[in-house]
């Protein structure tokens, strides 16, 4: 099974860039008609605007459980600093543990994988499956509990 949200992601990026534009505008608009204290309350609205992506994570997914192994490929959707491309990928013999955590009314949902490696337990990183569907993170939870009993 392969899962991927590039079409969620890719209306979720443009969602972002437009309404930031927007919103830089408005502020650049009021600053020059000299509505100091409405910009001033604009740039409070994009903080928060900011702030809200930056705490929702939203990142491109592609998860496959194909073959022998589990390759989960992961990077930030909205990121000023450039893409940072992660990549998990290990045999599903070694997966112990799959962790979600769902948060903000089970809006936001990270997962971290938990795998038996040669030297003992080891715990990736944090993904964030807040850019996947709802049923594509069920799906995903039903594949590893799966592989997990096996």
């Amino acid at each position: 099974m392969t899962i991927k949200n590039t079409e969620k992601v890719s209306k979720i990026k443009k969602i972002f860039f437009l309404v930031s534009i927007l919103i830089a505008l408005g502020i650049l608009a009021l600053f020059l008609l000299d509505h100091v204290l409405l910009a001033l309350a604009g740039l409070g609205v994009f903080s928060i605007w900011y702030l809200y992506f930056h705490v929702a994570d939203y990142q491109y997914i592609e998860y496959s459980d194909d073959a022998d192994k589990i390759i989960l490929r992961y990077y930030k959707v909205i990121s000023f600093t450039g893409k940072a491309y992660n990549s998990i990928e290990f045999p599903k013999y070694r997966l112990r543990k799959a962790l979600f955590e769902d948060s903000f009314f089970g809006k936001l949902s990270d997962l971290t994988l938990v795998i038996k490696t040669d030297r003992g337990i080891a715990e990736y990183p944090v993904v964030s499956l807040a850019g996947l569907t709802i049923e594509d993170r069920e799906r995903i939870q039903e594949s590893l509990n799966s592989i997990i009993k096996n």
